[in-house]
């Protein structure tokens, strides 16, 4: 029987190890390689990703909303969390590698039938001298009990490499959590002090409108005017005080999303409010794409997501070969308590090694294969999908601040033209001659144009920040 036993294990082990080396573990994808510079841009200097988000934004209040932010955001805390399980992952797969030790107490009561080998010999046989064994036989134990997976074929160090590349990925991930906060929270700061700006000027333009619509008053009054101009620059300021609350609600509802990114509930925002609303006057310089691959958090947490997809699958292909364990117990055993410690007589010890392949039936463990490989090659795309998008993002920002700032220079002329109109519409109304359309027209026009400027300078800040995260910046 043992000879049988024997020529069949080595009939099927090696089959099970041929089969297992047909398996394929080299998964790779076409390779893109990265441009050697940004469209239509000449590299010149270090990237702006290697300043530090505190010297890179100057603004006192800002800092404060940053540091809170980063202390109480829900996001963060939730990306922390998931470095923390990913740590106690790590330490999980270092005890597999280990034998397992575990302290075994116990105790039961055993009765044997009588016509059975066991229960015929204990009926006759002597437990101690003078004393047969007991129908209803006591069975204490006490003592250790290991186990021990030999790690023959790198599975188990193959995962635990996974774990370990998946801690560190995690790292990374709350790394791009901290960037695009704090991006975020300038972002939403800066559309905050512009609308600040334009709730100013919509007011000096309410206290003109008011100032226009009084004199056209008193002409009316003296014969100069008539009612329909009146009513003509009524409508215009009420049109005007609509437009002021309708900034107000924006300003809350800005102001309650850095609340939210804070983690708190509504409250003001403290700002700075005394300075022109200029745009940041820093100089962007982008660097080289390659740095991108080492300042851009997003791009090296899908690198290591690679790292963990290759030994998945090189662990998926290990569980193919045979699995060798080794189990052993020693300890004290003994039907009563009074003989539980005698030594040597109550000493039990058993040691035992299984060799277990799987040789049929192999579907389950094909089908994981199959998936840690899909999963390798998914981590491939994300990968080049993940350069491609940071590439991306920053082409468009350095395309879209240097359109912005051809955009501000003939919009603050435009601002100038409309601002002198209104001037000159207000005088040649009170010699008649210009209509009170043409000053409402242009008091309108004004208007529009000061609040696009804005717009423009917002947009010109937003980029600034916009391009710092994009080139990996706002974590460090």
């Amino acid at each position: 029987m043992m000879r049988r036993m024997y020529s069949l294990i080595t009939v099927l082990l090696p089959m099970a190890l041929s089969a297992c080396a047909a398996l394929d573990t080299n998964v790779s994808i076409p390779k893109k390689d990265m441009p050697a510079n940004f469209q239509n841009q000449k590299p010149a200097g270090g990237s702006i990703a290697h300043i530090n988000w505190r010297d890179y934004f100057a603004d006192a209040h800002l800092l404060k909303l940053m540091d809170a932010a980063i202390a109480n955001n829900l996001d963060l805390q939730v990306a922390l969390q998931r470095i923390e399980m990913s740590r106690s992952s790590v330490k999980l797969a270092n005890g597999t590698l280990l034998p397992q030790v575990s302290l075994n107490v116990g105790g039961g009561v055993r009765k044997f039938g009588l016509y059975t080998m066991d229960g015929a010999g204990n009926a006759t046989t002597e437990i101690t001298p003078g004393q047969l064994v007991p129908v209803d036989l006591p069975d204490m134990y006490l003592g250790l009990q290991s186990s021990w997976e030999v790690d023959i074929w790198g599975k188990l160090r193959n995962q635990r490499q996974s774990a370990i590349a998946n801690y560190l990925s995690s790292v990374e991930g709350t790394k791009f959590v901290i960037s695009t906060l704090v991006a975020d929270v300038a972002v939403y700061y800066n559309e905050l002090l512009a609308l600040d700006y334009e709730l100013d000027i919509i007011r000096r333009t309410i206290q003109k409108q008011q100032e226009a619509l009084e004199i056209v008053k008193v002409q009316k009054d003296a014969g100069k005017g008539n009612e329909l101009a009146v009513q003509q620059f009524k409508a215009e300021l009420l049109n005007t005080q609509v437009l002021e609350k309708n900034v107000q609600q924006q300003i809350v509802e800005t102001e309650n999303k850095i609340n939210f990114l804070l983690g708190r509930y509504p409250q003001a925002i403290q700002r700075t409010k005394d300075i022109g609303f200029n745009a940041l006057p820093k100089h962007i310089s982008a660097g080289f794409p390659s740095e991108l691959l080492a300042n851009r958090p997003d791009i090296r947490e899908a690198e290591l997501q690679i790292e963990a997809s290759k030994f998945d699958l090189k662990a998926a292909k290990a569980a193919f070969y045979p699995n060798f364990n080794i189990t052993a117990s020693f300890g004290f055993q003994a039907f009563n308590p009074e003989f539980l410690f005698s030594s040597p007589a109550s000493i039990a010890y058993s040691t035992m090694g299984t060799l277990v392949a799987p040789i049929i039936n192999r579907n389950a463990l094909e089908a994981q294969f199959n998936t840690a490989k899909a999963n390798q090659l998914t981590a491939l795309y994300n990968y080049q999908k993940t350069i491609l998008n940071a590439y991306v993002e920053v082409a468009n920002q350095l395309a879209n601040i240097q359109n912005l700032q051809q955009i501000n220079t003939l919009k603050s002329q435009q601002s100038e033209v409309l601002a002198a109109s209104v001037t000159t519409a207000n005088e040649l109304y009170k010699y008649a001659r210009a209509s009170y359309l043409e000053v409402l027209v242009a008091q309108q026009s004004a208007l529009q144009s000061r609040l696009e400027l804005i717009n423009v300078v917002k947009q010109q800040r937003l980029s600034a920040i916009v391009i710092y995260k994009a080139l990996g910046g706002g974590w460090r």
